[in-house]
């Protein structure tokens, strides 16, 4: 299995190493190539995504993600910031399915600012569309206002789009998983007052007659937000359009007390993958040793399920981070009284020793 592994900015080299040295303990054939990605790529190669980066990824069976960005890069143009390295390659590589799982380990509930009645036990998958929206829409851009009130002022402006075959890719990916859970789908839109999400309901509502054996409702986004903070175990998978996706997907981050546990995957629909901690680079404690990696693990795993058909090695990783959690150990973010505060490398160790122990 080839992986192109990006570790970019931050604390990405730092959890990186961790999740490189946990897929190193399965003893596996892996190949693993690296390059550089977003602010570091900037710097050695005046782009974020330089063309042998890009190239790398296409050619990998799979992407191991870090992350980019940096408070200094904030007044570079548009097209050369950090960021523009993950839209880059989710474009070129066709990534048009995101999955982010939100997980509530038992050992963590303290951790959520929800009370634990509500949040152990949770289990939910975010299905986000991810090439579409307003994010890639065109026309976008600077002009002047050519009517309204404040016509002649200067405006910026994008453009929400859907067609229907990208609708009923990402609801049959939707589906699908809901079949290997507990069968129930929630379609997440603005259809009161978007054309663009009456279109994406119809179409959702179209595709589900192929899934009789699957549940689907329909919420709009306002109140999806409100749920997943009132009664976030009633969903099992949530499927929603690519802006909708990024700000939901970070809420159920936070239900499980951290974003430091929520890994995510990005697939094309030829199997091939980017995976990557849903977190960011957390530039005010790169070079600490604090970071947590367990997202960055976890995504690891999704890596070996999806991208690498290792269902069974996937599996003992995620088992070896629950064990790991249950020898009481803690990165600063999910530290509580009674545990043990540990750092990244230590973190990563303790992973890599209940994985040795199976």
């Amino acid at each position: 299995m080839n992986i192109a592994v990006l570790p970019g900015d931050g604390i990405g080299k730092e959890i990186i190493a961790e999740a490189v040295r946990v897929l190193q303990a399965l003893d596996e054939p892996f190949k693993f190539s690296f390059a550089e990605v977003g602010g570091a790529a900037f710097e050695s190669h005046g782009h974020p995504l330089p063309e042998a980066t890009l190239k790398l990824a296409q050619s990998a069976d799979a992407v191991l993600f870090g992350a980019v960005g940096d408070w200094k890069y904030d007044a570079l143009e548009p097209h050369l910031r950090p960021e523009q390295a993950i839209l880059g390659l989710r474009k070129a590589l066709r990534l048009f399915a995101n999955f982010r799982p939100a997980i509530c380990y038992s050992e963590l509930t303290q951790a959520s600012s929800l009370k634990p009645e509500l949040i152990a036990g949770l289990d939910l998958l975010i299905v986000r569309e991810l090439t579409g929206d307003i994010y890639f829409g065109q026309p976008r851009g600077r002009r002047d206002a050519p009517d309204g009130p404040f016509a002649g002022a200067p405006e910026a402006f994008d453009t929400m789009r859907y067609a229907r075959p990208e609708i009923e890719r990402i609801a049959r990916v939707a589906f699908a998983a809901a079949r290997k859970r507990r069968g129930k789908v929630t379609s997440v839109d603005k259809a009161n007052v978007l054309a663009t999400f009456q279109f994406w309901r119809e179409v959702v509502t179209e595709v589900h007659a192929d899934y009789h054996d699957v549940a689907l409702d329909h919420m709009y986004v306002d109140n999806a937000a409100m749920q997943l903070v009132k009664a976030p175990k009633s969903f099992d998978v949530i499927v929603t359009g690519n802006m909708f996706g990024d700000i939901l997907s970070d809420e159920a981050a936070m239900l499980t007390g951290t974003i430091g546990m929520l890994p995510s995957a990005s697939l094309n629909d030829q199997g091939q993958g980017l995976y990557e901690p849903s977190h960011g680079s957390a530039p005010d404690i790169a070079g600490q040793g604090i970071a947590n990696p367990l997202a960055t693990i976890l995504s690891a795993a999704m890596m070996l399920r999806h991208s690498g058909n290792r269902a069974e090695q996937a599996l003992r990783v995620e088992n070896a981070v629950k064990c790991a959690l249950a020898s009481g150990v803690r990165t600063p973010d999910i530290w509580s009284e009674g545990t043990s505060k540990v750092g990244t490398r230590a973190m990563g160790d303790a992973v890599i020793e209940a994985l040795q122990a199976q």
